[in-house]
């Protein structure tokens, strides 16, 4: 099983139980602390994933983690279990997964807007209430910058793309034209 798979199984069930008993939000705060904590120290990373380590020493480790981190029960309950079971490497994509499944849940969804010059940021939120008008969805949009696009903006959402770019519709003039040669 691919680590995507698992850490898919495990995002969902901890979205059910977060949803239901706890704070979703604050649930993906505590999961980012944890991922965040092993990526910033090295020594407790070893310490969490070395097959070396009794596992009895690993859950112990983990409790007091979650105890100094004081995170929700859901997240401490998933890191023993994860721990006992010594999947406790799943962390960071069990962490993009839950991210994936709480916005889907909110009735959010990421997109891309590429500009050729930046946009200013009432400008990106006057194009995320359109987007969201038009998808039926939330819309939050990650800016980028493309100079080669002219002029114009460029959005991405899902499999969809909203072109608008100055490059794109001098391509079509231009096809045009040959086209009627």
């Amino acid at each position: 099983m691919s680590l995507r798979t698992a850490a898919t199984r495990y995002a969902k069930a901890l979205l059910e139980v977060a949803v239901h008993e706890s704070d979703a939000t604050r649930i993906e705060a505590d999961l980012a602390e944890i991922v965040a904590m092993m990526s910033a120290l090295p020594e407790l990373r070893r310490a969490m994933l070395s097959p070396g380590v009794p596992q009895k020493a690993r859950m112990n480790l983990v409790r007091a983690l979650s105890d100094r981190a004081a995170v929700q029960a859901p997240v401490a309950k998933l890191l023993l279990m994860l721990a006992e079971r010594g999947r406790l490497e799943l962390l960071p994509e069990l962490l993009e997964v839950y991210r994936e499944r709480l916005l889907a849940h909110s009735n959010i969804v990421r997109g891309q807007l590429t500009s050729a010059a930046p946009l200013p940021q009432d400008r990106v939120q006057a194009l995320e209430h359109s987007l969201s008008t038009r998808t039926g969805k939330q819309v939050r949009l990650e800016a980028a910058v493309d100079p080669s696009l002219i002029g114009g903006v460029v959005a991405k959402i899902g499999s969809t793309v909203y072109d608008g770019s100055i490059r794109t519709q001098l391509q079509k003039l231009r096809h045009q034209m040959v086209g009627d040669q």
